[in-house]
C-alpha cells in the first residue's frame, strides 16, 4: 500500500511540474493569434490552412528583459516593434495560443535576439515579397531563426482552396499595390510556422 502511495505521489509530482512548466512564461515563447473573420486576417487563414487546421493570422515572440516582459513582432500599423506584453494582449480581438521551441532547439533563441533587434523599426511588408527593407510577421520570426534553419520557406499561394481561384481579398489587395500577385514566390505564414515539428504547443494564452 505504501509503495502504491509513493508511485501515485511521484506521478502527481511529475504532472504538477509539467503543468507549471507549461504555464511559466519563457523568453522566446511564440504567440499565435487566431484569424478574425474579415479582411486580410481572414484571407491569410483561408489560403494558408494546414493539415493541423490551424487558422492563425499573426505571430509574435516574447522577450523577457530583467523583470519586464516584451513582445516583438511586425505589426501592419507600426512595422517591426517592441511592445509590452500587456499592451500587446490589450490589442488582441481574438484568441492567442502559445508555442515554444523544443529543448534541443532552445539555444537558437539567444542567438536570434541580435537579428531581431536589427530588424526593429522597419515598416510592415504589405507586398509579402522577400526584401531587406520591410518585414511581415512570420518573416520577422523566420529571419530571427534563419541561421539555425528552425523554419522553412515554401512557395506562397493566394488561391482559395475551396474555389481554386485567387482569393478575392488578395486580388483587391495587390490591385491596390499596383503589382501582380506573387504566387509561387518563397515565403512563410503563421500557420506554416505553427505546424513545425520543432515547436511544442502549450495551449491558449492568458495574462
Amino acid at each position: 500500500m505504501k509503495r502504491r502511495n509513493i508511485i501515485l505521489f511521484c506521478c502527481l509530482l511529475v504532472l504538477s511540474y509539467s503543468c507549471s512548466n507549461k504555464n511559466e512564461i519563457r523568453d522566446g515563447d511564440l504567440l499565435f493569434i487566431v484569424a478574425e473573420d474579415h479582411g486580410l486576417s481572414s484571407a491569410i487563414s483561408r489560403v494558408t490552412q494546414t493539415e493541423m487546421k490551424t487558422n492563425y493570422e499573426h505571430v509574435a515572440i516574447i522577450r523577457i528583459d530583467s523583470d519586464t516582459i516584451w513582445v516583438l513582432d511586425a505589426s501592419p500599423k507600426e512595422g517591426t516593434r517592441k511592445i509590452l506584453l500587456k499592451d500587446f494582449m490589450d490589442e488582441r480581438g481574438s484568441a492567442v495560443y502559445r508555442y515554444r521551441l523544443k529543448g534541443e532547439y532552445s539555444n537558437s533563441i539567444n542567438r536570434g535576439w541580435p537579428l531581431a533587434e536589427e530588424m526593429l523599426g522597419k515598416p510592415y511588408n504589405f507586398s509579402y515579397v522577400w526584401n531587406d527593407t520591410s518585414h511581415y510577421c512570420s518573416e520577422f520570426i523566420y529571419r530571427m531563426f534563419e541561421n539555425d534553419s528552425i523554419f522553412k520557406l515554401n512557395p506562397m499561394t493566394f488561391i482559395d482552396p475551396e474555389t481554386g481561384e485567387f482569393d478575392a481579398t488578395w486580388v483587391a489587395h495587390y490591385d491596390s499595390l499596383g503589382m501582380a500577385i506573387p504566387e509561387g514566390e518563397p515565403g512563410c505564414n503563421p500557420n506554416g510556422l505553427a505546424a513545425s515539428d520543432k515547436l511544442e504547443f502549450l495551449g491558449r494564452f492568458h495574462l
